[in-house]
């Protein structure tokens, strides 16, 4: 009896056994199936913190891209567009922040660049192309002080009036106005231009060369009030036929009145100032409007490529 039991135990542990080899053979599939769900929700968890990586680099480079992208448009048009019709934020900007923006990126300075623009795009030789391409790169590439396009012609249409023989230019900076004035003059006529930057000279002398104007050009360094009183015998002229002023606009003034005391005036000579609104020379303009020496003329215009009112002033001496 005993027996019996005992082997009956044994066949139902048997059974039992292989009851759970078959039933764990049955699963095997599923087990292997979870555990390579569970690897692949591990390799997820790894390739989820690779894509993020990936997707923090692309924010960030999007960002830089987008703030450089936003600095440019600012710097490019809407500043400039904003400071077009305020004189003081217009030379501000202009005048100083980018100019001295763009001598530290390029390592090299305004009229350098401008004349570089020159040699690049003008003809050799031809004073207007020199002028286009001056007026084409202070429009669209860096603005200058120059008369600029607007009152350029302004400019130009009051020494056609006079058809000058000889002329005294205060301020040359890179030779703009001076290529203007040169190229209408009459055979045989001269033109002085004094300017007291020494670099702005050596620019000046390349331009005036490149327009191919160098005999009708006298280009003087050094400052207004020390070259005026020594005009007439370094270079032997007696009077002047047109003044254009277009230096220091504090000097306007003692230095017509040096001009004046010098004898360099004879009865129709004509003085022509620059930027007499813009920035202003307002001591100037009282002078030559209420002297009995002067009939002055005002012409109205813009400060030289913006939308800022300026002007030219026309001042004939009555003697």
């Amino acid at each position: 009896m005993l027996t019996f039991s005992r082997e009956q135990s044994l066949g139902a542990e048997r059974k039992r056994r292989e009851e759970l080899v078959s039933v764990k053979a049955s699963i095997c599939p599923a087990v292997g199936e979870t555990d390579f769900l569970l690897s692949a929700r591990g390799g997820e968890k790894e390739g989820g913190s690779g894509t993020r990586s990936h997707m923090m680099w692309l924010i960030l480079i999007y960002s830089c891209t987008g703030g450089a992208a936003l600095l440019y448009a600012l710097y490019r048009w809407v500043i400039p567009a904003a400071v077009q019709y305020h004189g003081g934020l217009a030379l501000l900007w202009h005048d100083v922040i980018v100019e001295r923006m763009l001598d530290t990126l390029t390592q090299s300075t305004r009229p350098q660049r401008l004349l570089s623009a020159v040699q690049k795009n003008a003809t050799r030789g031809d004073p207007r192309s020199v002028v286009k391409a001056i007026d084409h790169f202070c429009r669209h590439k860096e603005w200058a002080m120059n008369v600029g396009d607007e009152k350029g012609c302004i400019l130009d249409s009051v020494v056609t009036e006079v058809n000058p023989h000889t002329v005294l230019e205060l301020g040359t900076y890179c030779g703009y106005s001076t290529v203007r004035i040169a190229s209408l003059l009459p055979p045989h006529a001269k033109l002085i231009t004094l300017e007291f930057n020494p670099d702005y000279a050596a620019v000046a002398r390349q331009v005036i060369a490149w327009a191919g104007l160098e005999e009708k050009v006298q280009l003087v360094e050094g400052a207004s009030s020390d070259w005026i009183p020594k005009l007439k015998e370094q270079f032997g002229i007696q009077t002047f036929d047109l003044v254009f002023l277009d230096h220091w606009k504090d000097r306007y003034l003692p230095d017509t009145k040096l001009i004046e005391e010098f004898g360099l005036l004879r009865k129709g000579s004509v003085l022509l100032a620059d930027n007499v609104i813009c920035p202003g020379t307002p001591d100037y303009l009282e002078y030559v409007r209420s002297s009995p020496q002067y009939k002055s003329q005002y012409f109205k215009s813009h400060l030289e490529y913006t939308k800022v009112e300026d002007g030219l002033e026309k001042s004939v001496f009555l003697g």
